[in-house]
């Protein structure tokens, strides 16, 4: 008979969705891929408002592109995804606007919220670098809790698997490759963990800046949340069996590539470009808001 501490500690490590929907009351629905996106919003506030105000922004202006960002960002990461995945939409498009049964890429959610910001920092007359960088770690956080809105839609798995931390999907949101399997690689919380983790980077890199331990130019923040995040997400979007694909077909794209692996290595030499000019050079990076930002400390320019 195995030892009864044997047989709880896999339980604790096979993840098993409860289902989209957290409860239903007549008409009205609470679905768990909204709250989460309601606490990561939230939460960003939060984070994003003190790590501004340390920069000499007003919380008025974190305030007010809140609600502009949020909205561009989950904008530009439907269309995005419904782009790449139009064979499932070209029949009925209006199945492209039920947003709630899932289908977002966070690439792009963050072409989205750029294109935002840099309207916002131009009307704002804002440094972009400046706000851009006291921006990503809540970017970071609310990343990683996003991520468990896959886990509760039972999408965006990976490959079948057999490790104890595997993750259970229900048979009608298994690939017709893979019904006889049950077991997948939970790379939700692959990636939600590593976005904990640049979270966290992202964090000392800002609090050694302010205290004068490393020199933090505008800009550099953002470069390392590119470098960071895109490099993550690299090796776990090769794990997954639902990739948007460029000219290839999920769950392999064979004879395509995966636009997420593309793009983030695109990311990648983004961010090194950036840290070189920024470091290498020792220039400011051009900004989209006109304003520019001579601080080393990423202040505001007075």
């Amino acid at each position: 008979m195995p030892h009864p501490l044997a047989a709880v500690s896999a339980i604790a490590l096979t993840f098993t969705s409860p289902g989209p929907l957290l409860f239903q009351l007549g008409p009205f629905s609470l679905r768990w891929y909204g709250l989460l996106i309601a606490l990561a919003v939230l939460l960003g506030l939060l984070v994003a408002t003190r790590l501004g105000q340390r920069r000499g922004i007003e919380p008025a202006v974190i305030a007010d592109l809140l609600p502009i960002l949020v909205l561009a960002a989950v904008v530009g990461a439907r269309l995005y995804y419904v782009a790449f995945e139009w064979r499932q939409y070209q029949l009925n498009w209006l199945d492209a606007l039920a947003i709630w049964r899932g289908g977002i890429a966070i690439h792009g959610a963050l072409i989205g919220g750029t294109l935002a910001l840099i309207l916002y920092t131009r009307w704002r007359r804002i440094p972009f670098w400046t706000l851009l960088d006291v921006l990503v770690p809540s970017v970071a956080l609310g990343q990683a809790i996003g991520r468990w809105g896959n886990f509760f839609n039972s999408e965006a798995f990976g490959l079948p698997t057999d490790l104890p931390w595997k993750l259970t999907i229900p048979f009608a949101n298994r690939p017709v490759e893979f019904l006889d399997q049950s077991g997948f690689h939970p790379t939700f919380l692959y990636e939600s963990l590593w976005n904990l983790g640049v979270f966290g980077l992202l964090l000392l890199f800002f609090r050694l800046g302010q205290r004068g331990r490393i020199q933090l130019p505008a800009g550099a923040l953002s470069c390392i949340y590119l470098l960071s995040y895109s490099t993550g997400r690299v090796w776990i979007e090769g794990l997954r069996i639902d990739p948007l694909c460029l000219v290839g077909v999920p769950p392999f794209c064979e004879g395509g590539l995966r636009m997420a692996q593309l793009v983030s290595l695109l990311l990648i030499a983004v961010g090194g470009l950036g840290l070189w000019w920024l470091y290498g050079q020792g220039r400011s990076l051009p900004d989209p808001s006109g304003v520019g930002n001579s601080n080393p400390n990423g202040g505001a320019t007075p």
